[in-house]
């Protein structure tokens, strides 16, 4: 068995009188792709914020590493292991691809009082940034400034940034989205080659890319799941055929 490094448990969000997320359960284990579907609404971007500490959930429980991490804040999540991607690219766009991941780096050391020490002699953040920018193909664009590479690259770069805060957890937030065809390759061989070192939830609407990658699925409608297993399981489900891969699926 998979060593489970997070887990929700009966978790809700509700918006006023609106259950935006409903009684959620899922584990993320080490060395997985759990993969969460749904059409436009099923609250799969509301679970990741849940998850991530970006919102509190209304109740239910959520755990890193066998920690409570229930409405803990996002910062303190992230510093005990827990990184994620959002929908929208969250990146310097002026700073090279060196220097943003760089300062993702440096968000994890105990340097912020030597404000003095030029951050290139900081052997230690040096490393681990050269470390997640080659491991995401990108050591040849390290000196270009964010805004020259492709929106490919700079979702590459997005995930590099997260990568060198060292996580255990990864949550990615569509990073397909708006990709051509060979970008969106590039994007599946550096998922699945960063999936052997982490547990990993991926949210995504590439119905190829997420049957390529995922371990396991679950498939959310209005806040719900509907159902949960394999990949195989998945699109054998007369019920998730209906209500999202089409009856053709």
């Amino acid at each position: 068995m998979s060593e489970v490094l997070l887990e929700a448990r009966q978790v809700t969000k509700r918006f006023g009188g609106l259950a935006a997320v409903h009684e959620v359960s899922l584990q993320l284990k080490r060395n997985h792709l759990h993969a969460v579907i749904g059409p436009n609404g099923a609250g799969k971007s509301t679970l990741t914020n849940l998850l991530s500490g970006d919102l509190p959930p209304t109740s239910g429980s959520i755990h890193l590493a066998g920690r409570d991490i229930t409405g803990r804040k996002a910062e303190a999540i992230s510093r005990w292991g827990l990184g994620r991607s959002y929908q929208k690219t969250n990146i310097f766009l002026p700073f090279t691809v060196w220097e943003n991941v760089r300062l993702a780096a440096q968000s994890r050391t105990p340097h912020a009082g030597r404000w003095l020490t030029p951050a290139a002699s900081l052997a230690d953040i040096n490393e681990r940034a050269e470390r997640a920018m080659t491991l995401a193909g990108l050591a040849h664009r390290a000196s270009l400034p964010a805004s020259a590479i492709s929106h490919g690259e700079q979702r590459q770069l997005e995930i590099a940034m997260t990568l060198a805060t060292d996580p255990q957890v990864l949550l990615l937030d569509e990073p397909l989205a708006g990709m051509g065809q060979a970008e969106a390759e590039r994007m599946i061989a550096l998922l699945q080659t960063i999936k052997k070192d982490h547990a990993m939830m991926l949210v995504e609407h590439d119905m190829d890319a997420v049957f390529t990658l995922a371990d396991q699925l679950t498939v959310m409608v209005n806040g719900q799941v509907i159902a949960s297993g394999s990949p195989a399981e998945i699109r054998a489900d007369a019920g998730v055929q209906a209500a999202y891969l089409g009856e053709e699926a």
